[in-house]
């Protein structure tokens, strides 16, 4: 096995001992924990003679908190004291349950967690039932996944292939778990576009959080961006994922470079924040598409109701059936001060950039962003890009710390036509992003200019005045009724609204767009809203002119003449 695609087949292959025994959809539950458990073993395996001896003295000299030391001797911040490892496990197939669970159990207690909750426990009693489990073993103590000879990069492709697999043979959704990588090259090109002359600088620490961390993908590729631009930088990684599986492959990950598990947290990022109190510089994140949020319903509308702008969610609340405004105010609340900023990459549907009419939680939320100047750039993705759906996304850039010239602009950045087709689909995914067009896009991103692919506009550009306008109401013989004080009653039935863009006047507007159709018609100013919505589309739309009639008229005898050839040949077949 040459190189991490081969090491993934090879793993994936292993699944097949599970057939028959196993539902097609339940293989990740052997498959990941057994690969995490091999990375860890193989991690270990130089440092494993160090640590037995280094426990032997401790025990003699009668110390109590031994991790530290076991830790370092280690060289990682966990270790496993068990006698066991891969190899000797394999040495004693009659007990191989029995010391399995004993060299899982013998692991620092950061590491035992992670197979807590992948509930490895119960694969291994089932595994052993079936006879299954000391060929399993056996197969994964083949492969060598040391860091030497998988990189950490390439151990999340690993993990990344292997969830997308198991996803789709169970008909689950992969795309929940990871981006695309090229996606996440490209939001951490412009994350950091701006701010090489900070990241260079020597001994810089900079923070980066992830809300919907999955396995680690977005931290794992933004390290490996500062690393590229600045060995002396470090960037300390923070993230919280939900599905247990997913944060026990993203804290191992953690773990196997050296990092401190403990910033790894479990949980639902809108519900339970397991980083209440912390700001962070930089934030990417890729929220579920279109996910309802009823289940934690009562505890984002009590924190809005009750905290206001002093919670999280203080510009408004989206409709119950898509939460992705949610994780962005989410976001937003943990921003550095404007002092020294921070910057946001987030991935959207469509739904966000127009979604809800003036006054609705959607669009309240977009006036507060783009009012408090903290929307900087939007970029469209072509379609089919991601593995879960096929559907057109969007990079949505926000910051508190806006370079002068874009104070008070908003750059739309149409890169819908930038992708190559696939040789072979993944799910959903048949087209990609090359490395040549991620800097293409990072290049017209940076430069700031209008363009073929890049509009650039003013900040109330997206703001309209939702208007009311009324017509009076009338009796049978075509007379105005009016109420106990003389003012006309205005006809619900006849009620309508015009969306007024915020740099025009909304009387020029009304005497030019609705009284020459309607004399009668008057505004109810009582009733007018600031709304906000970003018609991407609009701005980058190409009129095709029509086809002739002449044209549309030889197609159609064309294809009459195409048709009534196809009906001799049948009948004189």
């Amino acid at each position: 096995m040459n190189n991490f695609r081969e090491t993934a087949n090879f793993i994936w292959s292993i699944a097949e001992l599970l057939r028959g025994d196993y539902k097609q959809s339940e293989y990740g539950r052997v498959i990941l924990p057994f690969t995490v458990l091999r990375r860890l073993d193989c991690v270990l395996a130089p440092t494993k003679e160090k640590v037995l001896d280094k426990l032997e003295q401790l025990k003699k000299m009668k110390i109590q908190n031994v991790d530290p030391v076991l830790n370092k001797a280690a060289k990682y911040k966990f270790h496993n004291r068990s006698l066991y490892d891969f190899d000797k496990l394999i040495a004693d197939p009659e007990n191989i349950a029995a010391n399995l669970r004993d060299y899982i159990n013998r692991y620092s207690e950061n590491a035992r967690e992670i197979f807590e909750h992948f509930n490895f426990d119960e694969q291994i009693t089932r595994l052993d039932d079936a006879d299954l489990l000391f060929l399993v073993t056996k197969q994964f103590q083949e492969i060598d996944i040391h860091p030497d000879r998988i990189s950490n990069t390439h151990m999340g492709y690993i993990f990344e292939e292997l969830i997308r697999k198991f996803s789709e043979i169970s008909n689950e959704t992969a795309g929940e778990h990871f981006t695309p990588r090229e996606v996440i090259r490209l939001m951490v090109n412009i994350l950091f576009l701006k701010d090489k002359n900070i990241l260079t600088q020597k001994g810089k620490v900079e923070t980066l959080y992830d809300c919907c961390a999955g396995t680690s993908g977005m931290l794992s590729i933004a390290e490996e961006y500062l690393a590229e631009l600045n060995p002396d930088a470090k960037l300390e990684v923070f993230g919280q994922e939900l599905n247990p599986e997913s944060y026990a492959i993203s804290k191992a990950d953690q773990m196997v470079k050296a990092h401190e598990a403990n910033n790894i947290k479990i949980g639902n990022s809108l519900s339970n924040d397991q980083f209440a109190k912390a700001k962070f510089s930089y934030m990417l994140t890729n929220p579920p598409f279109g996910v309802e949020w009823k289940k934690v319903k009562t505890a984002v509308k009590n924190e809005h109701e009750q905290m206001g702008f002093g919670g999280r969610f203080g510009a408004g609340l989206p409709r119950i059936s898509d939460g992705s405004f949610l994780f962005l105010q989410h976001l937003i609340s943990k921003m550095r001060p404007s002092n020294g900023g921070a910057r946001i990459g987030i991935v959207f549907n469509g739904s966000p950039l127009f979604s809800g009419s003036a006054g609705s939680g959607e669009s309240n939320i977009r006036k507060w962003i783009i009012e408090n100047d903290m929307l900087e750039a939007i970029i469209a993705l072509p379609d089919q890009l991601f593995y879960n759906t096929g559907i057109f996304t969007y990079l949505w850039f926000v910051t508190n710390r806006k370079p002068a010239n874009r104070k008070g602009k908003i750059q739309l950045l149409n890169a819908v036509s930038f992708y190559e087709k696939m040789s072979k689909s993944l799910g959903n995914k048949r087209n990609y992003i090359t490395n040549e067009q991620i800097a293409e896009i990072t290049c017209i991103y940076g430069d700031f200019e209008e363009g073929k692919y890049s509009k650039i506009f003013d900040n109330e550009e997206f703001g309209y005045n939702r208007i009311t306008v009324e017509r009076p109401l009338r009796d049978e013989n075509g007379n105005i009724v009016r109420d106990s004080k003389g003012q006309p009653k205005p006809d619900t039935n006849l009620r309508d609204y015009e969306n007024v863009p915020l740099k025009e006047d909304i009387r020029k507007y009304f005497e030019r767009e609705v009284m020459p159709h309607v004399r009668d018609a008057l505004i109810d100013e009582s009733k007018t809203k600031i709304g906000y919505e970003i018609n991407f589309t609009k701005y980058f739309y190409k009129y095709s002119p029509l086809r002739s009639i002449e044209e549309i008229k030889k197609e159609i005898l064309d294809l009459e003449n195409e048709i009534e050839e196809i009906s001799k040949e049948s009948i004189n077949t």
